[in-house]
């Protein structure tokens, strides 16, 4: 009769193991969020990470299988996990073979509203000599259209660029001619109040397939008090403008964003309400930003990141409620983080990038030739500093303002891998870097990151959602959907 081999003979064996690079970080239950190279994120007890850091693993442990899955751990010797992060990391920065796909024109600096919170140093309607000139339009085309993406947007911004409409309508089909020409593909956006909108304005838009971007800050009384104009009605025509436009335009071609002020907090729910019963396909959960008027008005002072970030998860869970009820109805900023977190498939949204997506990203041609690095740039230009103008666009081509000595030193800061506090953060592969932020903030484009309100949100969001993610289920399918 055969005999058996001891049950020792059949234990798997113990191998040499390495570590591959990884961060973490403590919650405040105790536990600890782990990333490797690529940000894969798992969440473990201190005796679980104490054993993957000193490689006491025993083969065939879950811990062990976890650790492998995972990229923290590798065999000695082993190739396909440097492989395979190489290769996904590869993938995550795909996003720097599509050099600054994003071209705003300001088109005027005037505007009929008064926002106390508007961040780039309105002008009164009267005043036309803050309109861009044709020759200016035209400049600034050409240069957007000698970047190297075939994919390229241009925004139509302001004040109120429908003050200045009569040059849209002759640039956008110069644009297109161009375009045509030189074998790019077109989006085009105009980021409006809504208030001037009427059907010239409508059917140019349904005829050149432009899309509208508009603000809308909640219900009546608080749009209305964030957002004044002469008439006290901004709300109602915002409200009016958005339909006609989804019925024009069709309902995907219509966005919004909001503001969340000091006025805001507490009525997340109200807000989220106004925009599921405008049938908005998602909403922007977004804080105040320290520019232009917000900061001379000093509401941007009037909350802190702790405050906004309450404000954030009530938000959220109520819309996670919304889509467990049936209806799909994304957070658009979660929705971005978790396609970071998630996959590694390159995104568009410009502060989610390290280097950051100043120039490389975005460039943005104000009213008067100036270019600057990002549309916050010139918002602190209005404020008097020229920290991040890039030139003007008389003489300027598109790789003159992009390899300037100013733009390569901002984005030479701006990496989060090699940062003081970022390079060890957990969330590093999912974060992105805003120089201007820390700039006007903290003077330096770096900035100190503990001090940091913009770093305290990210890391918050991000928590949150890694929580959400392996605490409930249900919400746990609706991020995974929406980040799908």
């Amino acid at each position: 009769m055969a005999r058996f081999q001891p049950a020792s003979s059949y234990q798997p064996v113990a191998e040499e193991l390495a570590l591959l690079p990884l961060r973490f970080e403590r919650t405040r239950e105790g536990r600890f969020i782990v990333s490797n190279l690529v940000g894969d994120l798992v969440t473990l007890s201190e005796q679980q990470l104490r054993q993957i850091v000193d490689l006491d693993l025993a083969p065939g442990s879950d811990l062990y299988a976890l650790a492998a899955e995972k990229l923290l751990v590798m065999k000695n010797g082993s190739q396909a996990p440097l492989q395979l992060l190489a290769m996904r990391l590869r993938s995550r920065m795909a996003f720097l073979q599509h050099p600054t796909q994003l071209h705003i024109l300001v088109v005027t600096l005037r505007c009929e509203h008064s926002c106390p919170y508007c961040q780039v140093s309105r002008r009164s309607a009267d005043r036309d000599r803050y309109d861009m000139p044709w020759e200016t339009a035209v400049r600034a085309v050409e240069v957007a259209l000698s970047t190297p993406s075939k994919y390229i947007k241009l925004e139509f911004q302001g004040g109120e660029p429908l003050l200045n409409f009569e040059l849209i309508e002759r640039i956008v089909p110069h644009a297109k001619k161009r375009a045509n020409i030189l074998g790019k593909e077109l989006q085009f956006v105009i980021t409006t109040n809504l208030a001037l909108l009427d059907e010239h304005v409508l059917s140019f838009c349904q005829t050149e397939d432009i899309q509208i971007s508009t603000s809308l800050d909640g219900p009546e009384d608080l749009h209305n008090r964030n957002r004044p104009r002469p008439g006290g009605n901004s709300h109602q025509l915002a409200i009016a403008g958005i339909r006609r436009a989804q019925t024009v335009l069709g309902k995907h071609r219509v966005g919004a964003l909001m503001t969340t002020t000091e006025q805001s907090l507490g009525r997340v729910e109200e807000i989220v309400d106004e925009y599921i019963r405008l049938e908005m396909d998602g909403i922007f959960l977004r804080p105040l930003s320290p520019y232009g008027f917000a900061v001379k008005t000093k509401q941007f002072f009037r909350y802190d990141a702790d405050k906004w970030l309450r404000f954030y998860e009530q938000g959220l869970r109520y819309i996670l409620k919304i889509n467990r009820e049936g209806r799909y109805f994304p957070e658009f900023y979660a929705a971005l983080v978790l396609r970071r977190m998630l996959t590694d498939r390159r995104i568009g949204y410009v502060d989610l990038r390290s280097p950051a997506g100043i120039g490389l990203g975005a460039l943005v041609y104000n009213y008067d030739g100036k270019v600057f690095a990002s549309d916050e740039g010139r918002m602190l230009a209005e404020m008097g500093d020229y920290s991040f103008e890039l030139g003007t666009l008389e003489g300027a081509t598109y790789a003159s303002l992009v390899l300037s000595d100013k733009l390569i030193d901002l984005v030479s800061a701006s990496l989060t891998q090699c940062a003081p506090q970022c390079s060890t953060c957990v969330f590093e592969p999912h974060c992105g870097a805003d120089p201007v932020y820390h700039h006007a903030t903290q003077g330096d484009p770096v900035g100190i990151k503990p001090l940091s309100e913009f770093c305290a949100r990210q890391k918050g969001i991000m928590t949150l959602l890694t929580r959400l993610l392996e605490e409930s289920p249900e919400d746990a399918a609706v991020l995974r959907r929406w980040a799908a």
